[in-house]
């Protein structure tokens, strides 16, 4: 029996990998283990997003459930509205980051939040071995559309940061949408919130056509341009889904994920003693500062969004958040959710009156880098067992892939859940530390694939 699911959902290239057929048998599997009752659904601005919905719609009905279309929403607009209206289940169609031939499947629980991965096992063996429930004619479900969801969603945002302090910074704010569904909330939310607001791609289109869906540096240029042009405090860049967010200060630089992670923990981890916060083994030691600061402790996890989700509920902790720009903030949801994000960093510039540089340079200073190595689809599962005994003698930690650790800094090499590669991430006290590090892991890596 094969995978269907990597890091977080089902994903891969439009009627290629991932096709019509696919999206309809999982709907079902998802639903004939969800179910019954009402599911939410959601898509971003990918091509075949209707297409997919519209199989993944038929899918849920032929198992006698309801489906409540919200229309194209932030995954976490999906996740948020999947709760407040009592459904069984949430399908989001969307590949999140991936370039923009990739289209996907994310199933939430009742919770709102991506299935366990147990909760994955059963939809696969279900998929695998066709074990829908098909109900009769007389039972076939209902479809309604939801229109005011992202209404309902921005203003649970607004609830949790302080409007008054924020509306009177005034703060000039550049949102980056990547043509997708972020375009729906961050800019109407940020304008509720007294900010002047300036679009950059916000027109929904599947090709991308401003910028590939990833908010990294390097896809950033345009927006660094367009926050020192027009003298803006900050620029706030989504992903195709909009459940990250990356910043960028004042003068242009981009924020590592680390970074804003590290502002929004400082200040939520202080509000409470013995707070704890649930991070996956890819942060860095700026966080440990951070927490050790505020006295809180670190709750470590492999990674993947849905795993620190799940361990941020079973631990009831107080904050989750990935070296990618994902916070996870429990009080609104339990879930990576952008527009969040980018409400809680305007709330510390505006309380604070400080500048996103500023608040940058009060962090302990480190430096990240990450690469990706292809490697052949064959090899990928051979790798870790070489690197293990390649790095058997090494200071490490073998929770997820390997991360070697060192007194100048460390770096983690894992096999990515959604690619045929492996990733690495290093980080240095250092630029140069950092870059070295990294070629360390790659070699590494280069090593074990040509002994697989």
């Amino acid at each position: 029996m094969g995978h269907l699911f990597g890091t977080n959902g089902v994903r891969g290239t439009i009627n290629k990998d991932l096709s019509v057929e696919m999206v309809l048998n999982i709907s079902r599997a998802a639903c004939t283990i969800l179910g019954p009752g009402r599911v939410v659904v959601s898509r971003d601005s990918r091509r075949g997003g209707m297409m997919f919905l519209n199989a993944a719609v038929s899918g849920i009905l032929s198992t006698g459930c309801h489906t409540i279309d919200i229309g194209p929403a932030p995954t976490p607009t999906l996740q948020f509205m999947v709760p407040r209206l009592n459904a069984a289940a949430g399908i989001m169609i969307t590949a999140s980051h991936n370039p923009g031939e990739f289209n996907g499947i994310k199933v939430m629980g009742a919770n709102g939040i991506e299935v366990s991965r147990q909760v994955e096992l059963q939809i696969e063996g279900c998929y695998f071995n066709r074990e829908f429930k098909i109900c009769t004619w007389d039972k076939v479900g209902k479809n309604q559309r939801y229109e005011t969801a992202l209404r309902e969603y921005i203003a649970g945002i607004k609830r949790h940061v302080n409007e008054g302090e924020i509306h009177k910074a005034q703060l000039v704010v550049v949102v980056d949408s990547a043509n997708s569904v972020g375009a729906l909330a961050t800019p109407e939310l940020m304008r509720d919130l007294g900010c002047k607001v300036i679009s950059l791609n916000s027109q929904l289109d599947g090709a991308f056509p401003g910028r590939p869906p990833e908010p990294t540096a390097q896809n950033l240029s345009e927006l660094s341009e367009t926050v020192k042009a027009v003298n803006a405090d900050i620029g706030i860049a989504h992903d195709g889904d909009a459940d990250r967010a990356t910043f960028v200060d004042e003068n242009g630089a981009v924020l590592w994920g680390d970074q804003s992670f590290a502002i929004i923990a400082s200040r939520v981890l202080r509000r409470r003693l013995n707070s704890t916060l649930v991070t996956p083994i890819s942060s860095g030691r700026l966080i440990e500062d951070v927490a050790k600061d505020a006295g809180a402790k670190i709750e470590w996890t492999v990674v993947g969004s849905v795993v620190v989700s799940h361990k941020l509920e079973e631990l009831r902790a107080d904050l989750g958040g990935e070296e990618n720009g994902g916070v996870f903030y429990p009080p609104h949801q339990s879930v990576r959710d952008g527009p969040m994000t980018a409400a809680q960093i305007v709330e510390v510039m505006a309380v604070e009156r400080k500048t996103l540089s500023q608040l940058v340079a009060e962090l302990p200073t480190y430096f990240s880098n990450k690469t990706k190595v292809q490697v052949p689809s064959e090899k990928k599962s051979k790798i870790l067992d070489i690197l293990l005994q390649l790095t058997e003698d090494q200071n490490r930690i073998t929770l997820d892939g390997v991360k070697l650790v060192f007194d100048e800094g460390w770096v983690l090499m894992r096999p990515s859940g959604t690619e045929p590669l492996w990733r690495c991430f290093a980080e240095g006290k250092t630029q140069a530390e950092a870059k070295r590090l990294v070629k360390l892991g790659a070699d590494f890596i280069h090593q074990a694939i040509d002994l697989a």
